[in-house]
C-alpha cells in the first residue's frame, strides 16, 4: 500500500491512499507466465532440432581396400555436431577412418575395430561447435566371405 500526499490547494483530504499491491502482483504473474512459456518453447525447439540423419550411404565391395562416401545435400545440411558410421549386410573391420572437414584439418581415427552388421561406431565430435563434413574415407576388410556391405555415415544436428 502506498500513501501519497496531495497538494493542499487541490485536495479536500490531505492524504490519498493508493493500493498498488494487486497491480504489482498481476504484472509479476504475467511476466513469470511469459518467461515460462518462452523457455518451454525454446527447450522444445532445441530438442526437436537435435536428431541423427544420414549424410551419405554407399555399398562397399569386398574387393576394394577402401572407399570414400561423400556427404549429400547442401551447405547447411552438412553442418553437424557429431558423426557416426553404421554397417549393414556384413561385419566390417575398419582399420582407418578419415573424416574430411570443409575448412578444418581432417580427423584420422586408427584401429576403429570390427563393426557388426546392424551396428555402429561411437559418435565422433566435430571440430568446434559444428563442422561441415565433406566426406568420409574408410579403410576396411569385409569379414565372413560376404561380397559387400552397405556403410552409412550419420550426422547429428
Amino acid at each position: 500500500m502506498r500513501v501519497t500526499a496531495r497538494r493542499a490547494c487541490f485536495a479536500l483530504f490531505p492524504v490519498h491512499v493508493v493500493n498498488e499491491s494487486k497491480s504489482m502482483k498481476s504484472k509479476f504473474h504475467a511476466t513469470m507466465a511469459a518467461l515460462v512459456v518462452a523457455s518451454m518453447g525454446f527447450l522444445g525447439s532445441a530438442i526437436a532440432g537435435d536428431e541423427w540423419f544420414v549424410l551419405g550411404e554407399q555399398a562397399m565391395p569386398s574387393a576394394n581396400p577402401s572407399g570414400t562416401i561423400k556427404s549429400e545435400g547442401g551447405r547447411w545440411d552438412k553442418d553437424v555436431k557429431q558423426v557416426k558410421v553404421s554397417v549393414e549386410g556384413a561385419d566390417v573391420n575398419v582399420t582407418k577412418l578419415v573424416l574430411s572437414w570443409d575448412n578444418r584439418k581432417d580427423d584420422t581415427v586408427d584401429n576403429v575395430g570390427t563393426i557388426k552388421s546392424g551396428g555402429q561406431t561411437a559418435p565422433f565430435n566435430a571440430p568446434g561447435i559444428k563442422g561441415r563434413l565433406t566426406s568420409v574415407t574408410i579403410y576396411y576388410t569385409i569379414e565372413g566371405g560376404k561380397p559387400s556391405a552397405t556403410v552409412k555415415v550419420w550426422g547429428f544436428d
